[in-house]
C-alpha cells in the first residue's frame, strides 16, 4: 500500500517517518532524530500497522523538487500532508502547495492526512488555527477521506494514532482504487 509524504521543505515529513518506524518496527535501529536533514529527492520508508504493510514515498519539499510529486500520485493509495504548525510564514506557501496537490485527477478519491506538526514548539499554532488558514481549501477535498491532526515528530506525539488512521483508510482505498502504473521505485 503505497502513501505519499507531502509538505514543504523542513515541515518534519522524514522525523514523522522516523518516529513511525521507531514505533511500529520492532528493533529498528532508527538515526538520532537530532541529525535528520532536508531530504533532497525521495526517502522511502516500510512499517507494518494490523496486517497492512505500507510503503512510504517522502518526497523532498523543496520549490524545485515539487514538480517531481505528481510523478507519484497514480500509485498513491493515501496521502500525508506535513505542516510545520510553527512557521506562519510559511503557511500561504503550504497552502498553495496543498492546492495544486490536491486538484491533482490523480489524487481523486485518495485519503488525506493533514498533519500539523511541531506542536511541542512554543510559537506553534494551535490545530484549530492550521484549521483556519486551510479553510479555503475545504472543497477542494471532495468525496475523500479527510482529517486534520496535531503532532510531534520530534517526540513522537499523536505518531500512532495518526498512522493507525491512515492505514485504516488506505486498506480500503487500496481495493477501490488499484495502482495505476508499477515503474515508481
Amino acid at each position: 500500500m503505497y502513501t505519499l509524504l507531502r509538505g514543504l521543505d523542513g515541515a518534519g515529513k522524514t522525523t514523522y517517518l522516523e518516529q513511525a518506524k521507531i514505533n511500529f518496527v520492532p528493533n529498528y535501529k532508527s538515526i538520532p532524530i537530532q541529525k535528520i536533514t532536508t531530504t533532497v529527492g525521495l526517502n522511502i520508508g516500510y512499517i507494518e500497522v494490523d496486517g497492512i504493510r505500507l510503503k512510504f514515498w517522502d518526497l523532498g519539499g523543496q520549490e524545485e523538487l515539487q514538480s517531481l510529486w505528481d510523478k507519484y500520485y497514480a500509485e498513491s493509495n493515501g496521502v500525508i500532508y506535513v505542516i510545520d504548525s510553527a512557521d506562519s510564514d510559511r503557511f500561504d506557501e503550504s497552502k498553495d502547495a496543498f492546492d495544486k496537490m490536491i486538484r491533482n485527477p490523480l489524487l481523486e478519491g485518495v485519503p488525506l492526512l493533514v498533519l500539523a506538526n511541531k506542536q511541542d514548539m512554543q510559537s506553534a499554532f494551535h490545530l484549530s488555527e492550521i484549521n483556519k488558514v486551510f479553510y479555503d481549501s475545504l472543497h477542494l477535498v471532495g468525496q475523500r477521506q479527510c482529517t486534520f491532526h496535531g503532532v510531534s515528530a520530534l517526540n513522537g506525539e499523536g505518531i500512532n494514532s495518526s498512522i493507525k488512521w491512515i492505514a485504516d483508510k488506505v486498506k480500503g482505498n487500496a481495493k477501490q482504487r488499484p495502482p495505476k502504473q508499477l515503474e515508481i521505485p
